[in-house]
């Protein structure tokens, strides 16, 4: 029969119009939580894992290019930068030369066609909120909807459950905040619920690369669509070294019961095993959500589960609105896109350069890319032109709202190509053409402007609580 806040659950859902399979898929989670299931994978049934290298793998030139023909393109849009004071699309964002994440995609997936004399359809699996600004964005390109095929789908969207006793939660003050996406791992029952899954294999592709929006560095390359046909696995994704700033994030590692190459996020480690997820030299690798799977492996998954993939499950509880900490707690759950790798026998991971992996999450990240950091080519390919990427921890009461960082950069990001750091504690507003060189802390009580052309360097860069300048 179900208990009555599935019921409950289940009748929201239909009536807000919500796929019939993206319902039978949540109806699978909320019996997983109601039988006391967390999603944690502990230490102790996990081990380090390894993995070639894209720098030590051979594809000729044949291979990619016959690979990426039969390749499609996926991005997943629908996150509207809340956390940086946006309401839109964060894709939206200009990120170069008046270019928004959204132009540089199309304009890459476009380059690529040429080069390649390929299809390559570009979609993107967008929210209810993200989905009217970015079609509007992208009308300007005409050649860009490959016919018979959409130019984007709709995640599904579930509701938040009270965390006392799992039914849904009601907020009249703001209807929307009762509801959650169900995460990334959603992908494949949209994929499969809107009917386009079916489509792209009806069409003749074999394969599909998911990437975020934010990476722009998550290029549909022909060389990793080669190395992935010709390995004959059903599912891969793309890894990179960790980092000290990864230590708190997700991390690749094998099963010990049967060998699986399974995705830990933080959310699924005990509190007991934090220092393992921490421990750089024991766990080397992380996701970039760059992702590559076989459509008719896919296919033959969803079909033999019923359309339910079985995704380890993330048990997040929050307040039902984030930003006030007196409302009700809630449980949302969610399933990560990356999690896939254990359903698949034969999956598999490569490991590739950071070139790969340039997200944007904060504006930290942002002022980093609009940077000379990285240039954009012809193919409108990012080249990072820094030995190492810097480190950059701008101060959050000016910084962390885009409408505050612009004003604080009006005439463009500083150049940033020879700094290792920047550490910012105060309100500076930057000039045009101010170099940061080395390790630069700047620090002031009252608000300070850096005349253009300052040379910021590491050497007596720890600014005084009254001028609050850093020269070289």
């Amino acid at each position: 029969m179900g208990s009555p806040g599935l019921h409950m659950a289940r009748d929201k859902m239909a009536a807000a119009g919500v796929d019939e399979v993206a319902i039978d898929t949540f109806s699978h989670y909320y019996r997983l939580l109601e039988h006391g299931e967390t999603g944690m994978i502990p230490e102790s049934t996990i081990e380090p894992v390894d993995m070639e290298s894209l720098a030590d793998v051979e594809v000729s030139d044949e291979v990619a290019a016959q690979a990426i023909r039969t390749t499609a393109v996926i991005k997943l849009n629908g996150g509207l930068g809340t956390s940086m004071g946006m309401d839109r699309a964060k894709s939206l964002l200009c990120v170069r030369r008046g270019l928004s994440f959204l132009d540089i995609i199309a304009r890459q997936v476009l380059h690529l066609r040429t080069q390649y004399d390929a299809t390559l359809p570009l979609v993107f699996m967008n929210s209810f909120r993200t989905s009217g600004d970015t079609m509007a964005a992208l009308a300007r390109y005409d050649d860009l909807p490959v016919a018979g095929l959409p130019l984007e789908f709709l995640q599904n969207k579930e509701p938040k459950l009270r965390l006392k006793d799992l039914a849904p939660v009601e907020y009249p003050k703001d209807p929307d905040l009762e509801w959650c996406p169900p995460g990334h791992g959603d992908l494949y029952t949209a994929l499969r619920g809107t009917g386009l899954l079916d489509e792209l294999i009806a069409a003749g592709y074999e394969r599909v690369f998911v990437s975020n929006s934010d990476n722009l560095g998550a290029v549909p390359d022909a060389r990793v669509a080669g190395w992935f046909a010709a390995s004959g696995a059903p599912f891969a994704i793309e890894a990179v070294r960790r980092t000290p700033s990864d230590r708190k994030g997700g991390h690749f590692a094998r099963r010990r019961s049967d060998g699986r190459i399974v995705l830990r996020e933080t959310a699924q480690t005990l509190d007991a095993d934090k220092d393992a997820l921490a421990d750089l030299d024991r766990h080397r690798f992380c996701s970039t959500n760059n992702l590559w799977f076989d459509l008719a492996a896919m296919k033959a998954a969803l079909d033999q589960r019923d359309g339910i993939l079985g995704l380890p499950m993330i048990r997040n509880v929050k307040n039902v609105d984030p930003g006030d900490k007196s409302t009700t707690e809630v449980v949302q759950i969610e399933t990560a896109m990356g999690a896939a790798i254990e359903v698949f026998e034969g999956s598999t991971l490569i490991e590739v350069g950071r070139d790969r992996f340039v997200p944007v999450k904060t504006t930290n990240d942002l002022l980093v890319l609009r940077s000379d950091v990285y240039d954009l080519g012809r193919d409108f390919v990012l080249d990072q032109t820094a030995d190492e990427v810097p480190f950059v921890d701008l101060d959050g009461d000016f910084y962390k709202l885009v409408g505050e960082f612009d004003k604080r950069f009006p005439e463009g990001a500083p150049s940033m190509k020879a700094a290792s750091s920047l550490r910012v504690e105060g309100d500076f507003t930057f000039g045009k053409g101010v170099q940061v060189v080395g390790d630069v802390a700047l620090s002031a009580r009252s608000a300070q402007r850096l005349p253009g052309g300052e040379v910021l360097t590491g050497e007596g860069s720890t600014a005084g609580a009254t001028d609050g300048r850093a020269r070289g």
